[in-house]
């Protein structure tokens, strides 16, 4: 993709799009809600021109479309991760106030 004739916006939202997924991957979710609307805002911006999208210009959208399933992916695979955490600490206060009356006997 030759970013010589490429939209500007267009290139800062593709770039966003890699830096969501980056802090996806490294579990600094804090960041995604400012770079997600950062990112909207380019390609709204870049929606309302009143201009033909070129191949180049498509080609960077369906790898902004690719880069944002991935993060979404990511996102996905964590919160199920959390949640699995989050059943196993549950199993074990259970455990942990099932026993607690038992006295160990020698």
């Amino acid at each position: 993709m030759s970013s010589g004739n490429l939209d500007p916006g267009l290139a800062r939202a593709l770039a966003l799009s890699r830096e969501m997924l980056s802090a996806a991957e490294s579990g600094k979710l804090q960041f995604l809600e400012s770079l997600d609307l950062q990112r909207m805002e380019l390609l709204k911006s870049f929606r309302n021109a009143a201009q033909p999208v070129a191949a180049s210009e498509q080609a960077v959208l369906q790898e902004i479309a690719r880069l944002n399933d991935r993060t979404i992916g990511m996102l996905e695979h964590q919160r199920r991760s959390k949640g699995r955490d989050l059943d196993m600490a549950t199993v074990g206060r259970k455990a942990v106030a099932a026993y607690a009356g038992v006295r160990l006997r020698r």
